[in-house]
């Protein structure tokens, strides 16, 4: 076994990975699913529980020798239970789609449908997209905003009645208004369907207790652990009792072997910050940052989607500022400025040069900034959009953003 430093025995990942540290310390992260983790996640996440496979759960592992890995995982999923209000929680999934996935292999049979949101009005690939393989085995149908950039109950009712669906899936990956969890759920109940969301974005919004919790109303609720939560990248699905033993067995043994404990133990610790008090005014806060760049952006004549932001993100068309959304992002790289291009509702172009842009605020509200910094930086993304051809502008931007982080620092 080697026993150097990283930056001794490999110092090519070693620089790499300092590069990158540099990279995020040194601009704005606004990349709505991004995030910074403590320094107590770090170390967990880094800790000798990779060295322990423990394939099955607490109590009844394949492998002897788990009796504090035991420990470390039942941490994680008492403290995710008093977290969300959840009767029963598998903290095992790699990551949000593979919890997703679980869930169908769960509940469904080949073809069986579910009814979700559609990707270009904010929904998720998991949620049904014709490039998934799960759209290749399961009947999806999507549902869409209506042109208030509401999700229309009616609609959906409607097309719960027609279709029969299996499970009713809602929760998104660029929608920035709120969701009806009892109105959805009603609609459930009247056709026979679970309930199943998927609160990978706003999980730590709900933590906080700054939007409403679905987890009391819905029968399953899957998430990252990242994101809004704070977390390392992993995934959760949280559930009623009677669905517990399903969901169990087909993320163990049916869709996944060891699970990683390291994974786990940085979990744990990352709920049990969202426990702390601190944790809901972050929460808070991320919601008044998010609002006050919609307000300046609408000042600026930004076509906000859907209408407005109530979570932490904001979906902005930019066709009527003639640029794409990828040449958006690549000349807010440019100003170290950190967002993706993004599909709007019934997008006229291509997934990988679209109109919009998604962009967000959990990351620069880690660092502690508020509403202060938000119309500034606000103003540095019109002057780089309105400027995105002109290279010396851009590295004036850079400069200005370098000055005003360095007051924001991410790892002492």
């Amino acid at each position: 076994m080697h026993s150097q430093k990283l930056s001794q025995f490999d110092p090519e990942i070693s620089e790499a990975i300092e590069r990158e540290k540099t990279r995020q310390e040194n601009g704005l992260e606004m990349i709505p699913s991004e995030n910074f983790v403590s320094p107590a996640v770090l170390e967990a996440l880094g800790s000798i529980t990779t060295n322990k496979y423990s394939e099955g759960y607490v109590g009844k592992r394949y492998y002897g020798g788990c009796e504090y890995i035991d420990e470390v995982e039942t941490l994680a999923i008492e403290r995710a239970k008093q977290l969300f209000g959840a009767e029963h929680v598998n903290v095992q999934p790699l990551s949000g789609a593979p919890a997703n996935i679980a869930v169908y292999f769960a509940l469904l049979q080949p073809g069986d449908t579910v009814l979700g949101m559609d990707l270009g009005h904010g929904g998720h690939l998991t949620h049904g997209h014709p490039v998934t393989y799960m759209a290749k085995i399961f009947n999806f149908i999507r549902y869409k905003t209506d042109v208030n950039g509401l999700i229309d109950l009616d609609n959906l009712r409607a097309m719960a009645i027609e279709h029969k669906p299996k499970i009713i899936l809602v929760g998104y990956s660029a929608y920035s208004r709120l969701i009806d969890w009892q109105k959805i759920k009603d609609i459930a109940d009247e056709v026979g369907a679970v309930t199943m969301a998927d609160i990978a974005h706003i999980a730590g919004l709900i933590a906080g207790g700054v939007m409403g919790n679905p987890v009391p109303i819905f029968d399953i609720v899957t998430t990252t652990t990242h994101k809004t939560l704070r977390g390392p990248r992993g995934g959760m699905i949280m559930c009623k009792e009677k669905f517990a033993k399903a969901i169990d067995k087909s993320v163990f043994p049916g869709f996944q072997g060891g699970p990683h404990e390291n994974n786990i133990a940085a979990k744990a610790v990352a709920f049990k910050e969202a426990l702390e008090p601190e944790f809901k005014e972050y929460a808070g806060q991320i919601l008044k940052n998010a609002k006050v760049l919609e307000e300046e952006f609408k000042k600026r004549d930004y076509k906000i989607c859907f209408g407005q932001t109530d979570n932490h993100l904001l979906l902005i068309d930019l066709t009527n500022k003639n640029i794409s959304g990828k040449e958006a992002q690549i000349a807010l790289d440019k100003a170290a400025i950190t967002v993706n291009k993004n599909m709007v509702p019934e997008e006229p172009r291509s997934a990988m040069d679209p109109s919009g842009i998604r962009l967000g605020t959990p990351a620069l509200t880690t660092r502690g900034m508020k509403e202060t910094e938000m119309r500034q930086i606000a103003g540095w993304i019109d002057e780089a959009i309105a400027n995105f051809t002109d290279e010396e502008k851009l590295k004036s931007i850079r400069a200005e953003v370098l000055a005003m982080v360095k007051n924001f620092p991410l790892y002492q």
